[in-house]
């Protein structure tokens, strides 16, 4: 429309209804005509305005990511290797095809929140050389029937016309968060997300496709069992490659990357980050490295410092401190809760108690650093029984000098009973092997209290042979709100040169 037509539209049709009703025309009808046509113009406007937005994303996204290549990405060196040969398949098809082998359709990445998953899917569009194109499984959700698939078609429809236009033969779709279109189809109801979905799948089965240009998905999920089975089989998706937390070497090279552009002090040792932010992602070690250069610039220095670090894995890992204000009984109960986990994690395995601190952070009104153990991939049944009597020494602290627990226990309960189920489902329990959902719940109940019965019973032994390690303790922690792993094991070498 020229640019004043809507102007003078919106001042016509009032005049022309008077005029109308003034020379004694019946202009109900026309009034009522007229809403109808308005509420028919604004619906068409709002959907071509959200396709017009949509178009518009996509015409932004028409760039591609920045550059990114493989070695920019720090550790997960196994998932980068097995994604590159997946890609090698599009690089080398001619090779492919003298061996008859099928190119790959669908590689699928699954894995924890922050391990890099979107970031390996942007450097395999440089690896490949080939068009990139991506979405989110959010953007394909629209209250309008139809709408989802439409927009799916138009993906698969741009990555052609791209690949064509940049005279490509390949280009990589890439899907961000698929359990959201992705998602098991339930029988009976139909769903505008099934309708989604089965064009989706439609696409990656090539029924409207030609060979060229050869068209890879990439889709990217935290929650692989949500998945559809149609989505998950051979032919659509046919690599499923895991993105798992980073080992110790892995968060050594991600620490490394994200250290070039700060000032650490020479003193630094990025070993020791990587050793105390065990199972950590790659997206908290990144914020490990942010806060610590915000520890250091609030504190007027011009380098970061060790210490600012170990503040900053603090932070990562339990939250800010907070100004909560405790009584002082409630404060002594904190510091016994606490006094009891460390007491028990020194017993289980010596050694392994970093710090103990009172002042509150995040949730926490106290908790107990643990300095870095080996990493461990199987667990042994004492190793499990041990790891839940560390969980339970709070509780048990408490029992014993209060005659009760309190709420603080909470999160140590939950981590006691997760614990436990994988006792359970591993086979070290007194049910042995078994199938958990052929045992009735008050089975799997009364074997959960049995093993906890037994072990906080052991851990309050252990906390009451250990009391005097508790008076001791007590006094600094008031006075200090923290004392150190080494400090904490001269009370236990004291205690264990007293007479009996």
């Amino acid at each position: 429309m020229p640019r004043w037509s809507k102007e003078i539209l919106i001042g016509f049709v009032p005049v022309l209804l008077i005029f109308l009703g003034y020379i004694g025309v019946n202009i109900v009808p026309v009034i009522v005509a007229v809403i109808m046509l308005g509420a028919l113009y604004a619906l068409t406007v709002m959907r071509g305005g959200l396709a017009v937005g949509a178009s518009q994303e996509r015409k932004r996204k028409k760039a591609g990511p920045a550059k990114l290549t493989f070695e920019e990405i720090g550790g997960q060196d196994s998932a980068k290797q097995e994604l590159r040969e997946a890609l090698d398949f599009m690089i080398h098809y001619d090779e492919i095809q003298k061996f008859g082998i099928r190119p790959i359709k669908g590689i699928l990445l699954t894995g924890p929140p922050g391990t890099g998953k979107t970031l390996m899917a942007k450097a395999a569009a440089h690896y490949t050389n080939s068009v990139f194109v991506a979405s989110s499984g959010s953007e394909f959700v629209e209250m309008y029937v139809g709408v989802g698939a439409s927009r799916i078609r138009d993906l698969f429809k741009e990555a052609r016309n791209r690949a064509t236009k940049e005279n490509k033969q390949n280009a990589i779709i890439f899907i961000d968060e698929i359990d959201v279109i992705g998602g098991k189809r339930e029988g009976g109801q139909q769903r505008e997300y099934d309708q989604t979905l089965n064009q989706l799948l439609t696409e990656m089965d090539g029924i409207y496709t030609s060979e060229s240009p050869r068209i890879l998905i990439i889709a990217a999920t935290n929650r692989k069992e949500m998945l559809d089975s149609a989505l998950l089989r051979p032919g659509r998706f046919d690599r499923h490659i895991q993105v798992d937390l980073p080992d110790k070497k892995g968060r050594m090279m991600i620490l490394d990357i994200h250290a070039k552009n700060k000032p650490l002090h020479e003193s630094v040792s990025l070993e020791r980050v990587a050793e105390e932010s065990y199972g950590f992602s790659g997206a908290q070690l990144e914020s490990v490295m942010n806060e610590a250069a915000i520890y250091a610039m609030r504190a007027s220095e011009a380098e970061i410092r060790q210490h600012h670090l170990s503040m900053a894995i603090d932070k990562v890992m339990l939250g800010e401190k907070t100004d909560r204000e405790s009584t002082l009984e409630e404060k002594r109960r904190v510091a016994i809760h606490e006094l009891g986990h460390a007491i028990l994690a020194e017993i289980v395995a010596p050694g392994s108690v970093n710090q103990v601190v009172l002042s509150p952070r995040g949730q926490a009104l106290g908790y107990v650093r643990h300095n870095p153990q080996e990493e461990k991939y199987l667990y042994t049944k004492s190793y499990l029984e041990g790891q839940i009597m560390v969980a339970l020494a709070g509780a048990a602290a408490e029992e014993i000098y209060y005659g009760g627990r309190s709420t603080g226990s909470r999160n140590d309960f939950e981590q006691a009973l997760n614990l436990v189920q994988t006792m359970m489902t591993s086979g070290l329990t007194s049910l042995g092997i078994m199938n958990m959902e052929m045992v009735t719940t008050e089975v799997l109940m009364k074997e959960n209290q049995t093993i906890l019965d037994a072990l906080a019973a052991r851990t309050k032994q252990l906390l009451e042979e250990h009391s005097a390690i508790f008076d001791r303790s007590l006094d600094i922690l008031f006075k200090e709100e923290r004392m150190s792993g080494e400090e904490f094991r001269c009370l236990f070498r004291d205690n264990a040169l007293q007479p009996a």
